[in-house]
């Protein structure tokens, strides 16, 4: 999780690959239409435009969730989805959703990419292909919150090395914490 730019997709799908090639989720593809041409055109999305797409993130993580449990064995899945998940009560819906009683359980934890912002401004400017309009970068990193390890189930890694030392440390990281909160 993190603003654009952090490596989301990227280290998201190394982790997913390193776990053992589990289900990888990039947000970005859940989208809506006028979500992508809102920030194409530089224009910051605000909550009534998150929460329908974070649903869609969030049904997608039951989908996959229940792909899985109809596969094998549910004690120890993981599924692994880039979201930026700005704010800790994004974060909480992604974790436990609404009030479904037929929702799905899961346990979550946050791997929060924090990168600098002039890291964030470099890699923004050589991206091609993506329809983050850069200019939008202040707007995310005024709306982050960042995760509080000691008050949310969240790993924070510095992400201003290379992809593979991030991915690394996700892995490691998650694995431990894991083995220690028994998930």
């Amino acid at each position: 999780m993190g603003v654009s730019g952090c490596g989301k997709t990227t280290i998201g799908a190394r982790l997913a690959e390193t776990l053992g090639g589990v289900p990888f989720i990039d947000a970005d593809a859940l989208h809506p239409a006028a979500n992508i041409e809102k920030m194409t055109r530089g224009e910051s999305l605000v909550d009534s435009d998150r929460w329908p797409w974070l649903s869609a993130v969030r049904a997608k993580i039951e989908e996959e969730a229940q792909k899985l449990l109809e596969g094998q064995d549910a004690s120890l899945m993981y599924i692994v989805c880039g979201c930026s998940s700005l704010k800790r009560s994004y974060r909480e819906f992604l974790s436990r959703g609404d009030s479904d009683a037929d929702a799905l359980t899961h346990d979550t934890v946050f791997v929060h990419i924090d990168v600098s912002k002039q890291e964030l401004e470099r890699r923004l400017k050589e991206r091609k292909d993506h329809f983050f309009n850069p200019k939008l970068l202040d707007s995310q990193l005024e709306t982050l919150e960042v995760p509080d390890p000691t008050r949310e189930a969240a790993i924070v890694l510095y992400g201003d090395v290379a992809e593979g030392e991030v991915a690394h440390a996700a892995y490691m990281n998650v694995r431990n914490y894991v083995t220690k909160n028994s998930l």
